[in-house]
């Protein structure tokens, strides 16, 4: 259980968290939404023990300042911002697998599930990378250990369509095992993810709410669309979603994660005019692959 009692963070005069009181339980899968400046970042800081506080945080009722290694080993964490870190590929895992006393091979496991060419990329900088293969590669360092706490900050932001499907399925393997703290701009990207939703504005908690917790996060769904006329500026988009044109610009096929339902919609909804149809199926990942 992580527990959070009276924190409360200043930087100098300026109260960032304000007597912020809550409780975490294992399987619990919390969106924490609110704008920029609200506190969001702080909380998360504040978990991981990197600044000090008024209040109490707890993690199975250890400190995360004063217990610190045997409370992080029990965390993973991706940031919104990678590091700027030079060290190589093959040198970080092995590093990260040995803080946290898990095997390299796990980690190597995820991100090639994730779509990363391993061997390829030992030798390569962690800072030469792309954005989409460094979030890959966080995500398999904070997936490949046994961890009792997620906490993931814009976590699918750089990643495409196949890979966020994989990742929601990584995350489906352990929402009955794990706590997940899923910090996002935007409650329509995580809303499938989640089974709570707290709310932050000016360091405090304004709403904090369990939401309906039904949806399959392995599901994909058989999207077909028809289209009035063909348009160069939706091709691209479906492009990026992988769909596959069948009819001269007017016909498209494709598979939307079941958890990215709202954020494919949300997109195209900025192109309902040229829209004749929209048929979407819901089927299990299991199915699809036979």
């Amino acid at each position: 259980m992580i527990r959070f009692e009276g924190l409360t963070k200043r930087f100098r005069r300026h109260t960032v968290l304000d007597d912020v009181s809550l409780e975490i339980e294992t399987g619990h899968r919390i969106a924490l939404i609110g704008s920029n400046g609200a506190g969001k970042t702080t909380l998360i800081r504040c978990l991981l023990g990197e600044y000090t506080f008024d209040g109490e945080v707890t993690i199975d009722g250890g400190s995360p300042r004063r217990s610190r290694a045997d409370v992080l080993g029990k965390i993973g964490f991706v940031p919104q911002l990678p590091p700027p870190l030079r060290m190589p590929v093959g040198q970080l895992v092995h590093f990260a697998a040995a803080v946290c006393r898990s095997d390299p091979a796990r980690i190597d496991a995820i991100a090639t599930r994730l779509g990363l060419d391993m061997p390829s990329l030992r030798q390569r900088p962690f800072n030469r990378l792309s954005g989409g293969m460094k979030q890959k590669l966080l995500i398999a360092i904070a997936l490949g250990r046994d961890t009792q706490v997620l906490v993931l900050d814009e976590p699918a932001a750089n990643l495409d369509p196949d890979a966020r499907h994989i990742f929601f399925t990584l995350l489906a393997e352990r929402k009955d095992s794990t706590s997940m703290l899923i910090s996002s701009h935007r409650l329509d990207e995580v809303a499938a993810l989640v089974n709570r939703v707290i709310e932050m504005d000016m360091g405090k908690v304004v709403l904090d709410d369990r939401v309906a917790d039904d949806a399959s996060l392995t599901a994909l769904l058989e999207t077909h669309l028809t289209l009035r006329r063909p348009d160069p500026a939706i091709a691209r988009a479906l492009a990026g979603w992988s769909f596959v044109d069948r009819g001269e610009g007017l016909a498209w096929h494709g598979q939307v994660a079941g958890a990215d339902r709202l954020r494919f919609l949300g997109m195209l909804s900025r192109y309902v005019g040229l829209l004749s149809k929209i048929e979407m199926h819901e089927v299990e990942a299991e199915l699809v692959l036979q």
